[in-house]
């Protein structure tokens, strides 16, 4: 029998002093490729307060947004604001490789969660921080969220139509990329670590990633004092056509990104002069006159509804059509690439949720659904050294839940791709 090869970050253990959606975003990559995410949870605040997020629950304290962010993970219920529970924290980061904190920037510090505090617990600990605006600075003691960061760092302005209001993303973006940004410094730091043998300090924050995510408009603006504004229909600053055009029944994106695909698209919309019309024929020309060419390609499109042109053009010309979340979640093509999986509770009940974006060559990824508060409590505490004693009076103290979370199967480390 061939032995299963090894996801790419078993053997990596991490502690989670985290909550809501940026940093459990982070570290449910970690997770889902195989390292052992400890989960730290106040129980007296009631655990994360992503487990109460609703409107939709599985359960009590098991929220959609919840399982969300936190599959594949264990949970472990934790005072850090009591010495024996920091006591107990430090008896698990001798055996960790990384804790990972979603704190407030002062608080880290507060609580003992830093390489300087923790270095002698574990010499080779990596300590990520994810803060709103940094664990230094004026801000460092505010709270943040998401919106706040596309506001201040100019994301609504750059987003919606030119006429209307400031506009967010749909989507949390800047919550997502900052946890993703959090498991990459995070990672980097234990690679490091483990060839120096010396752990440290990783930062970042949701106001910095923000910023970061202006890109190239910022680098317009710091070298060229270009202010990009908004674009109607979603339109690229830059290049055109690279927006939302209307077909007879509704609306595709089309992005002819490279000039190459200008000519292939003027053909199959029956129009072959347009190549070498000079009005036309070039993204400069095309900038120059993007208003032209959107009434074009409307009076082109809407000869025909939506199905017919992407029969006609894709595979050959960047197009997309214009879908909700249901019709993007039923698509045939998630279907295909296997992105909806069924994670599994252990008792039969299991969590329908879209898979992982990385895909890992002859292994498959956990699909465990995300553990009951303090799940693993008993496991963790005898796997650190402590007797049933020594449990008994840290759950008599309130350092952890008040009773014994009652024990479950784990639930298979595998699962099957789901049909959306």
């Amino acid at each position: 029998m061939t032995e299963t090869p090894a996801l790419p970050l078993a053997g990596l253990r991490v502690l989670a002093v985290e909550q809501y959606g940026a940093g459990p975003f982070g570290t449910s990559y970690l997770a889902d490729l195989g390292a052992e995410v400890i989960k730290i949870e106040n129980h007296h605040d009631g655990g994360d307060v992503g487990r109460h997020v609703g409107p939709h629950f599985f359960g009590a304290d098991d929220s959609h947004f919840f399982q969300t962010f936190n599959r594949n993970k264990k949970s472990l219920t934790l005072d850090l604001k009591q010495p024996e529970g920091m006591a107990v924290l430090r008896k698990l980061a001798a055996s960790a490789d990384a804790l990972l904190d979603n704190l407030r920037g002062d608080l880290p510090q507060k609580l003992g969660l830093t390489y300087a505090q923790l270095k002698d617990a574990n010499p080779r600990l990596v300590c990520a921080h994810l803060s709103a605006y940094g664990r230094s600075g004026s801000r460092k003691a505010w709270p943040g969220y998401d919106y706040l960061m596309q506001a201040e760092a100019g994301h609504l302005s750059l987003t919606g139509e030119p006429d209307g209001p400031p506009t967010r993303y749909g989507l949390s973006i800047v919550d997502l990329m900052t946890g993703l940004a959090a498991a990459f410094g995070l990672l980097a730091g234990v690679v490091k670590a483990r060839e120096s043998g010396e752990g440290m300090d990783v930062d970042t924050s949701l106001f910095d990633v923000a910023l970061h995510n202006l890109n190239y408009p910022g680098t317009w603006y710091l070298n060229a004092e270009v202010v990009t504004g908004r674009t109607a229909r979603s339109g690229h600053p830059s290049l055109v056509p690279s927006q939302l055009y209307r077909t007879q029944d509704g609306w595709l994106f089309i992005m002819c990104n490279k000039e190459k695909f200008w000519p292939l698209l003027a053909r199959e919309l029956g129009h072959p002069e347009w190549e070498h019309d000079p009005q036309l024929a070039t993204f400069a020309a095309r900038l120059k006159n993007r208003s032209q060419v959107q009434e074009l390609l409307d009076a082109a499109l809407m000869q025909q509804p939506t199905a017919v042109w992407l029969e006609r053009l894709s595979g050959k010309v960047p197009v997309s059509p214009v879908f909700d979340v249901a019709q993007a979640l039923q698509n045939p093509f998630v279907h295909e690439r296997e992105g909806v999986v069924d994670y599994d509770y252990g008792d039969g009940r299991s969590a329908r949720m879209i898979a992982n974006p990385i895909r890992v060559g002859g292994r498959t990824l956990p699909h465990r659904a995300a553990p009951r508060m303090g799940e693993h409590n008993e496991a963790l505490l005898r796997e650190a050294g402590f007797d049933q004693a020594a449990i008994a009076k840290l759950r008599a103290l309130g350092v952890i839940a008040g009773h014994a979370a009652p024990e479950h199967p784990e639930g298979t480390d595998t699962g099957h791709a789901a049909s959306p």
